[in-house]
Protein backbone atom coordinates (compact mmCIF):
# COMPACT_ATOMS: atom_id res chain seq x y z
CA UNK A 1 0.00 0.00 0.00
CA UNK A 2 1.30 3.59 -1.17
CA UNK A 3 1.98 6.07 1.44
CA UNK A 4 0.68 9.46 0.37
CA UNK A 5 2.23 12.56 2.07
CA UNK A 6 -0.11 15.22 2.94
CA UNK A 7 0.46 19.03 3.34
CA UNK A 8 -0.93 21.55 5.62
CA UNK A 9 -3.75 22.37 3.68
CA UNK A 10 -4.92 18.74 3.12
CA UNK A 11 -4.45 18.09 6.58
CA UNK A 12 -6.78 20.52 7.89
CA UNK A 13 -9.16 19.47 4.91
CA UNK A 14 -9.63 15.91 6.03
CA UNK A 15 -9.70 17.12 9.96
CA UNK A 16 -12.62 19.44 8.97
CA UNK A 17 -14.36 16.71 7.03
CA UNK A 18 -13.96 13.99 9.14
CA UNK A 19 -15.53 15.90 12.03
CA UNK A 20 -18.39 16.53 10.18
CA UNK A 21 -18.66 14.87 6.51
CA UNK A 22 -21.80 16.90 5.59
CA UNK A 23 -19.83 20.24 5.87
CA UNK A 24 -20.27 22.26 3.12
CA UNK A 25 -17.23 22.95 1.01
CA UNK A 26 -17.31 26.66 1.50
CA UNK A 27 -17.25 26.58 4.89
CA UNK A 28 -14.57 24.36 4.76
CA UNK A 29 -12.81 26.79 1.93
CA UNK A 30 -13.20 29.89 4.42
CA UNK A 31 -11.89 28.00 7.85
CA UNK A 32 -9.07 27.27 5.37
CA UNK A 33 -8.66 30.37 3.88
CA UNK A 34 -8.36 29.56 0.44
CA UNK A 35 -11.22 29.29 -2.30
CA UNK A 36 -14.23 26.94 -2.87
CA UNK A 37 -12.44 25.57 -5.79
CA UNK A 38 -9.15 24.89 -4.20
CA UNK A 39 -11.15 22.70 -1.69
CA UNK A 40 -13.02 21.02 -4.81
CA UNK A 41 -9.57 20.01 -6.57
CA UNK A 42 -8.05 18.86 -2.74
CA UNK A 43 -10.84 16.75 -2.05
CA UNK A 44 -10.65 15.28 -6.01
CA UNK A 45 -6.88 14.49 -5.21
CA UNK A 46 -8.01 13.06 -1.83
CA UNK A 47 -10.38 10.78 -3.67
CA UNK A 48 -7.97 10.15 -6.60
CA UNK A 49 -4.89 8.88 -4.28
CA UNK A 50 -7.47 6.62 -2.16
CA UNK A 51 -6.71 8.75 0.78
CA UNK A 52 -10.50 9.43 0.81
CA UNK A 53 -13.16 6.44 0.71
CA UNK A 54 -16.16 7.59 -0.21
CA UNK A 55 -18.85 9.15 1.81
CA UNK A 56 -21.83 7.87 3.42
CA UNK A 57 -24.29 7.47 6.16
CA UNK A 58 -23.68 5.52 8.84
CA UNK A 59 -26.53 3.09 9.96
CA UNK A 60 -26.98 2.37 13.90
CA UNK A 61 -27.60 -1.33 13.26
CA UNK A 62 -29.31 -1.40 16.81
CA UNK A 63 -31.94 1.33 16.13
CA UNK A 64 -33.31 -1.20 12.90
CA UNK A 65 -33.64 -4.07 15.25
CA UNK A 66 -29.64 -5.89 14.97
CA UNK A 67 -29.19 -6.27 18.49
CA UNK A 68 -26.43 -8.26 18.56
CA UNK A 69 -23.23 -7.76 17.25
CA UNK A 70 -20.40 -10.33 16.90
CA UNK A 71 -17.03 -11.26 16.17
CA UNK A 72 -16.15 -14.78 14.78
CA UNK A 73 -12.45 -16.04 14.43
CA UNK A 74 -12.54 -18.39 11.67
CA UNK A 75 -10.08 -21.31 10.91
CA UNK A 76 -10.39 -23.04 7.65
CA UNK A 77 -10.42 -26.24 6.76
CA UNK A 78 -8.67 -25.54 3.30
CA UNK A 79 -6.47 -22.45 3.59
CA UNK A 80 -6.30 -22.50 -0.38
CA UNK A 81 -9.94 -21.78 -0.42
CA UNK A 82 -9.26 -18.00 1.32
CA UNK A 83 -10.60 -16.52 -1.39
CA UNK A 84 -13.94 -18.37 -2.56
CA UNK A 85 -14.69 -18.13 1.42
CA UNK A 86 -13.70 -14.17 1.26
CA UNK A 87 -15.98 -14.05 -1.69
CA UNK A 88 -19.30 -16.35 0.07
CA UNK A 89 -18.64 -14.43 3.25
CA UNK A 90 -19.19 -10.66 0.66
CA UNK A 91 -22.87 -12.35 0.30
CA UNK A 92 -23.72 -12.89 3.81
CA UNK A 93 -25.58 -9.15 3.90
CA UNK A 94 -25.20 -9.79 8.01
CA UNK A 95 -21.39 -9.82 7.95
CA UNK A 96 -20.05 -6.29 8.02
CA UNK A 97 -15.86 -7.02 7.75
CA UNK A 98 -13.58 -9.51 7.41
CA UNK A 99 -10.39 -9.05 8.28
CA UNK A 100 -7.51 -11.00 7.10
CA UNK A 101 -5.29 -11.87 10.89
CA UNK A 102 -2.45 -13.54 12.05
CA UNK A 103 -2.34 -15.59 15.27
CA UNK A 104 -5.18 -17.80 15.80
CA UNK A 105 -7.25 -17.19 13.11
CA UNK A 106 -7.21 -17.35 9.21
CA UNK A 107 -9.53 -14.62 9.36
CA UNK A 108 -11.79 -12.24 12.12
CA UNK A 109 -15.19 -11.19 11.08
CA UNK A 110 -18.00 -8.81 12.23
CA UNK A 111 -21.46 -10.03 12.00
CA UNK A 112 -24.68 -8.14 13.62
CA UNK A 113 -28.03 -10.19 13.68
CA UNK A 114 -31.39 -9.80 14.96
CA UNK A 115 -30.54 -11.42 18.22
CA UNK A 116 -28.50 -14.35 19.58
CA UNK A 117 -31.10 -16.57 17.60
CA UNK A 118 -30.58 -15.54 14.64
CA UNK A 119 -26.45 -15.46 15.37
CA UNK A 120 -27.02 -18.99 15.71
CA UNK A 121 -28.52 -19.41 12.55
CA UNK A 122 -26.03 -17.49 10.69
CA UNK A 123 -23.03 -19.38 12.24
CA UNK A 124 -24.59 -22.43 11.67
CA UNK A 125 -26.63 -22.05 7.54
CA UNK A 126 -24.45 -19.25 6.33
CA UNK A 127 -20.80 -19.73 8.07
CA UNK A 128 -20.25 -23.61 8.87
CA UNK A 129 -21.09 -24.94 5.18
CA UNK A 130 -17.86 -22.27 3.85
CA UNK A 131 -15.77 -24.99 4.92
CA UNK A 132 -15.03 -23.84 8.83
CA UNK A 133 -12.10 -26.28 10.42
CA UNK A 134 -13.91 -24.29 13.60
CA UNK A 135 -14.73 -20.86 14.95
CA UNK A 136 -15.29 -19.20 17.75
CA UNK A 137 -17.48 -16.59 18.50
CA UNK A 138 -17.66 -13.12 20.88
CA UNK A 139 -20.35 -11.18 21.45
CA UNK A 140 -20.17 -7.59 21.93
CA UNK A 141 -22.14 -6.31 24.56
CA UNK A 142 -21.95 -2.66 23.75
CA UNK A 143 -19.05 -0.23 22.05
CA UNK A 144 -17.29 1.75 24.35
CA UNK A 145 -16.20 3.84 21.43
CA UNK A 146 -15.95 3.90 17.48
CA UNK A 147 -13.76 6.45 16.05
CA UNK A 148 -12.11 7.61 12.57
CA UNK A 149 -8.52 7.40 12.79
CA UNK A 150 -7.26 10.40 14.18
CA UNK A 151 -5.37 13.57 11.99
CA UNK A 152 -3.37 14.83 14.13
CA UNK A 153 -0.65 12.51 14.59
CA UNK A 154 -0.28 11.73 10.55
CA UNK A 155 2.80 13.61 9.84
CA UNK A 156 2.55 16.62 7.32
CA UNK A 157 5.14 17.13 4.64
CA UNK A 158 5.47 20.89 5.63
CA UNK A 159 6.47 20.17 9.24
CA UNK A 160 10.02 18.33 9.77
Amino acid sequence: MAHHSLDLLDKKILRLIAEDARIPFLEVARVCNVSGAAIHQRIQKLNNLGVLKGSQFVIDPERVGYETCAYVGLNLKNPEDFDSVVDALRNIPEVVECHYTTGDYDMFIKIYALNNHHLLNIIHDKLQPLGLARSETIISFGSAFDRQLSIAGIPVEDEE
